[in-house]
């Protein structure tokens, strides 16, 4: 056999097996048909953070809040269904730390920004450290999911809605006490950033779960009440 027809051979097989990764893919199911309830729940969350988002740059905080607890209640929901259906899979995990970087990490930033910040500057550094560790600790969480010591699971580092939380914190406190600003705002927020993406440990409980959701709805009357002036 001559080299060039090895040559050809080689080149006619490299097309069929070409031909056949093409085929495989354009065969593959399109990506919305590859969404599970569980991961529509997930979209219907960002929608709220994007809604919150508007909402913010529009100057309306209070409703702003109240649309990200109802992004921040889709988001867990998801997570529920996953669990009870046993639908969990790394392609829902991916969808679901992208959109919580919308959902706690952009709406935190854009909070802090139009509410809170002193200075430009300081919205920068504070949107900037808010998104870098929590991307940070939501690619690391995909990766390598959670810790279980004696039967019980753990986040390594706080969370991003605990970074979320505290960024709420710092909006009420600025509500209701004159001393505190957009300055010690962000010392806390700079603070805790880092704090994400330690080995401390989170744990995942009920109770803990529990307690935010009580949070929640204790934010969500305290918006509705700066709101329509009752405080």
């Amino acid at each position: 056999m001559t080299d060039e027809s090895m040559a050809a051979r080689i080149v006619r097989l490299s097309e069929r097996v070409g031909g056949r990764e093409i085929l495989s893919a354009r065969t593959e199911r399109h990506i919305l048909l590859r969404l599970s309830l569980a991961d529509y729940c997930s979209f219907v969350a960002l929608l709220f953070a994007w809604g919150a988002t508007v909402l913010l740059l529009s100057r309306e905080p209070n409703w702003a809040i109240v649309a990200m607890f109802c992004g921040f209640a889709f988001d867990k929901l998801d997570g529920y269904i996953a669990r009870q259906y046993d639908r969990q899979s790394a392609f829902g995990r991916h969808i679901d730390s992208f959109i919580d970087v919308f959902v706690y990490l952009v709406t935190a930033a854009v909070l802090y920004q139009v509410v809170m910040s002193p200075h430009l500057a300081m919205s920068v550094i504070v949107g900037f450290l808010l998104i870098a560790f929590g991307g940070l600790r939501l690619i690391r969480f995909t990766d390598e999911g959670f810790v279980t010591d004696g039967g019980t699971s753990y986040y390594r580092g706080i969370t991003v809605v605990h970074t979320n939380l505290l960024v709420l914190v710092n909006y009420f406190l600025i509500q209701f006490i004159p001393q505190w600003n957009g300055w010690l705002a962000a010392a806390s927020i700079a603070i805790a950033c880092p704090i994400m993406v330690s080995d401390y440990p989170s744990k995942k409980t009920v109770k803990s779960q529990s307690i935010v959701a009580v949070l929640g709805l204790v934010a969500i009357g305290l918006c509705l009440a700066l709101e329509f002036g009752y405080v």
